[in-house]
């Protein structure tokens, strides 16, 4: 009698092989980010680099492009370049995570990895029942369910999930993010000494406190780490309301740092800034690889955020992840950085110079789709803007110290923006990728992550100063 979890998993790859054609001929189709080889893909999970290997796991919808029952996808890289489809490391084939093995991580205990996950249960009027489970393999790629390791407390609703585990001192740590039955997010802390028995230590922190305020009605995909003498506590709030150009998108992704206090389980800390500023950026991980890096990945996209208008969809895929960032903690704020690693990929390096007054310039021959730019400003007296293929641009207007991306919604085609304040543009390094964008701002002190889908036919590349700009452009193509 078959497995029901490898019947799912023979259902899934059977997917995969009779879309495959499909996705490979969108024009949409990422280059160099990670993509689900069909269906939809979500949150990053396991992030972990082991024996030299980079081990990114992804919630995954092999059967449709909308949310669902989800499946832990399995990619593997040694440098986080070039990776590999790895066979389906999850499958929601048990009574405790019938409905979706939820978001989660990875640790390596005794020679083997443990993979933490949240087993989604609902009955036939979609009440929910949560639990932690644990999945266990020797070689990192086949794994072997052990079940529930962690029922849900008293005093919080079921929606609690997406552990993430790691050690301090010779003892294990999860962090789980939550709501309260007033329904209030928080995230809240166990400890374990052989990650099968834990304890409850209570919530790390939480929405209403004074430190925060209101910070909405949920929080996911919590991540706690030691960064440049820092506790950084890594999650993504839902629920809160716009203010300014903050908070813009449905749900947000941000942290707090400060320092843990294992003993009682709450952390001192200041108060919330936003990790990225574009319009999708969601669910990021991180992972200390063996490298003593601390590394992060994210979700390109943003749960309920106009998910049902991209045009993939009609090539049967949505949805990509980031690429991978190095994180640091500089004065007094997390900066993300490419991964050193994404230099591997560069080639026809081409460089440029330009004094603009008032006037627009275009390099034909620094056109295309995919690319590394790199902008490096010596002087903006009014605006100075980078047009990406006449459907995206990023603008800096030095009267107002606002940097702004701009792009043409794909729900409507109107222009939308987002925007943030900074004192100085000093250097712009855009990823453009298909129907990507990623822009590192000041070596990554901001940076905005969207998608964005132009004609195409269209591979223009367009600088604008309205005054006076100063720059040099260095442009390489991407493998």
């Amino acid at each position: 009698m078959i497995d029901r979890n490898d019947e799912l998993k023979e259902l899934a790859i059977k997917e995969i092989n009779e879309h495959r054609n499909t996705v490979e001929k969108d024009h949409f189709r990422s280059v160099f980010h990670l993509m689900p080889p069909v269906g939809l893909l979500n949150d990053p999970n396991g992030f972990i680099h082991w024996k030299g290997v980079y081990h990114v796991f992804f919630q995954w919808m092999p059967f449709k492009t909308d949310h669902g029952a989800k499946f832990w996808g399995h990619y593997t890289s040694t440098d986080l370049v070039n990776w590999e489809l790895q066979p389906i490391a999850l499958a929601p084939g048990d009574w405790y995570d019938k409905n979706g093995c939820y978001s989660g991580s990875a640790v390596v205990y005794e020679d083997k990895m443990y993979l933490f996950y949240t087993g989604n249960v609902k009955d036939e009027e979609g009440n929910r029942e949560t639990y932690q489970c644990v999945a266990v393999s020797e070689d990192g790629i086949h794994f072997e369910k052990k079940g529930v390791v962690l029922h849900l407390p008293e005093g919080y609703t079921p929606h609690f999930r997406d552990p993430k585990v790691w050690q301090h001192l010779g003892k294990w740590y999860m962090v789980i993010g939550t709501q309260n039955l007033n329904e209030e997010g928080r995230v809240v802390l166990f400890e374990s000494a052989n990650l099968m028995d834990w304890t409850f230590k209570g919530d790390v922190t939480a929405s209403g406190e004074e430190a925060i305020g209101d910070l909405g009605f949920m929080w996911e995909c919590p991540d706690l780490f030691e960064l440049d003498g820092k506790d950084i506590l890594l999650f993504s709030p839902q629920g809160i309301e716009p203010e300014g150009y903050l908070y813009q998108n449905i749900y947000q992704t941000g942290y707090v740092s400060g320092e843990l206090d294992y003993v009682s389980g709450k952390m001192s800390h200041g108060g919330f800034t936003e990790l990225d500023r574009g319009f999708e950026f969601y669910a990021p991980q991180t992972t200390l690889d063996e490298n003593g890096r601390r590394l992060v990945i994210g979700w390109m996209g943003v749960p309920e955020q106009a998910e049902g208008h991209h045009p993939t969809i009609a090539h049967k895929w949505i949805h990509i992840l980031t690429v991978p960032r190095e994180l640091h903690y500089e004065d007094e704020r997390l900066i993300q950085r490419p991964a050193v690693e994404l230099e591997a990929m560069r080639h026809t390096e081409m460089t440029k110079e330009a004094n603009l007054s008032n006037e627009l310039k275009q390099w034909s021959e620094l056109n295309g789709t995919v690319y590394e730019l790199l902008v490096q400003l010596e002087e903006i007296k009014g605006t100075f803007s980078v047009n990406l293929r006449n459907n995206a641009s990023l603008t800096y207007d030095s009267t107002k110290a606002l940097l702004t991306f701009k792009r043409k919604s794909f729900v409507d085609g109107r222009e939308e923006t987002r925007s943030c304040l900074i004192n100085s543009v000093k250097e712009l390094r855009f990823y453009v990728d298909s129907s990507s964008v990623e822009v590192f701002v000041n070596g990554g002190e901001e940076v905005f992550t969207s998608r964005f889908f132009p004609e195409e036919s269209n591979e223009s590349l367009v600088f604008e100063a309205v005054g006076d700009s100063k720059f040099q452009v260095t442009r390489w193509l991407l493998n």
